[in-house]
């Protein structure tokens, strides 16, 4: 069970990934955010799931995957756990916050002020063309540290073909789910979705950095406590 724990840890990590917090936020502030969505998703999942089949397909479990480092053992949880925390601690008081504006003064004392530039996905996704969100989606949803972690501990679990499948497709899934539940809300509750994006605007705007900041807390305070009972428990 434990690695089944760790994959569901690494999915939740992966989907807190900055780039789509970014993405997500992007396309909730543009026009017509259920068109956009669906572009972007299904070029994640064409990416994600894709390559996710073959690169979990082609390990093998007595050799590249044991030899790869893919479980987390008790000392790295700590670490790992740690970081989390610190950086979750950050967050919450806005020390991020107040060094990134300390950084923008001094810019700004030597070389006047600066005018602010969007980011390559910002200016992508503000064209608010589906074929180019399918685009985008596909090229940011390339596996990344943890979702490659997570590969080597589905091949190890020694599933069956349709099992390990499936564990592959719901870590994907896992992974946009705040694309996926607001996308739902669209066809599901469409006058209520309009206002909750409305709400999600203005809610974004003032607590991004500070549920950033928990979520890191809770899922750090779960590595330490875990990599901690290991060490006591064995």
């Amino acid at each position: 069970m434990g690695n089944v724990f760790d994959i569901f840890l690494l999915s939740l990590l992966a989907m807190f990934n900055p780039t789509l917090l970014a993405a997500v936020t992007i396309m909730m502030l543009l026009p017509d955010p259920r068109r956009l969505i669906t572009g972007y998703l299904l070029g994640a999942y064409m990416t994600s799931i894709g390559l996710g089949m073959a690169i979990v397909f082609s390990l093998d479990s007595s050799g590249a995957v044991e030899s790869g480092k893919t479980t987390l053992s008790p000392v790295e949880d700590l670490v790992f756990g740690a970081i989390l925390v610190a950086v979750g601690w950050a967050l919450r008081t806005g020390r991020v916050s107040e060094a990134k504006e300390r950084r923008r003064r001094r810019q700004e004392e030597k070389h006047g002020p600066k005018e602010e530039k969007e980011s390559l996905p910002e200016r992508m996704l503000g064209r608010g063309s589906m074929r180019l969100t399918f685009a985008v989606g596909a090229v940011l949803s390339l596996p990344g540290a943890s979702y490659l972690v997570a590969l080597g501990k589905i091949a190890q679990l020694g599933w069956p073909t349709t099992s390990t499948a499936l564990a592959v497709i719901v870590f994907c899934l896992i992974q946009q789910l705040l694309l996926e539940l607001p996308l739902i809300g669209f066809y599901v509750a469409p006058k209520w979705t309009e206002g909750a994006v409305v709400r999600f605007r203005d809610w974004i705007s003032r607590n991004a950095a500070r549920t950033a900041g928990t979520v890191a807390l809770v899922l750090g305070s779960l590595l330490i406590v875990r990599g901690a009972a290991f060490l006591i428990f064995g």
